[in-house]
C-alpha cells in the first residue's frame, strides 16, 4: 500500500528549494539512495544475435506498415468524394499504383533487415514470412483502391457495361424464307 501524502503539515515558505526538500517522494519512486546501494551494472557489447533480433522486429514493423496506412488512405478516399474529378482520380491512381511499386521493390526494401548470416540480402528467400505479410498488406491496399473504383463507377461490373461486346441474332419478326 502506498503511503499517504500529507501536504498540510508543510510550512509555508517563499523558498521553493526548501519546500521541495521536505516533500515526501511520490508513490512508486525509488530514490537515488536505494539504487546507489546496488552494484553498478556492467554493459556488455551487443552481439550479432541481438542485432538480428532487432532487425527481425524492424522487418515485421516494415511488413505491416502498408496496413497501418490504410485508415489514413480510407479517410482520403472518403474526403475525395465519389465523383470523377481530377483530385479523386489522382488519389485513386496513387492508391492503385503504390502496391505495385512496393511489391516490385520489395527485395531492395527488405535488404536492410537481412540477418547477418544471409549470403544474399536481396534474395527472395530472405525473410520470407515478413515478405508474405508485406504482399498481403499491399493486396489489401489494392483491394481498397479497387473498391473505390467500383464505387465511382469506373469498373465494368454491370451488364450494361458490356453491351458493345454482345452479339445478337436476327430479330424474331424477320422470318427468312428461302
Amino acid at each position: 500500500m502506498s503511503p499517504i501524502l500529507e501536504y498540510s503539515s508543510l510550512e509555508p515558505s517563499n523558498q521553493t528549494i526548501v519546500r521541495s526538500v521536505k516533500l515526501p517522494p511520490p508513490p512508486g519512486f525509488t530514490g537515488t539512495k536505494a539504487s546507489s546501494s546496488k552494484a553498478p551494472v556492467k554493459k556488455t557489447a551487443p552481439t550479432k544475435q541481438s542485432y538480428d533480433a532487432i532487425k527481425a522486429q524492424r522487418a515485421w514493423d516494415f511488413a505491416t506498415s502498408p496496413a497501418k496506412q490504410l485508415p489514413m488512405q480510407a479517410f482520403m478516399l472518403y474526403m475525395s468524394g465519389s465523383g470523377v474529378q481530377i483530385f479523386s482520380m489522382g488519389i485513386v491512381f496513387m492508391l492503385l499504383m503504390t502496391p505495385f511499386k512496393n511489391v516490385f521493390s520489395m527485395n531492395d526494401a527488405f535488404a536492410q533487415f537481412a540477418p547477418s548470416t544471409s549470403k544474399n540480402s536481396k534474395s527472395i528467400s530472405t525473410l520470407p514470412l515478413q515478405k508474405l505479410v508485406y504482399i498481403a498488406c499491399n493486396l489489401l491496399t489494392l483491394g481498397v483502391g479497387l473498391w473505390k473504383c467500383r464505387s465511382m463507377g469506373l469498373l465494368p461490373t454491370g451488364t450494361g457495361d458490356w453491351l458493345a461486346f454482345e452479339t445478337r441474332g436476327p430479330p424474331p419478326e424477320v422470318v427468312l424464307h428461302y
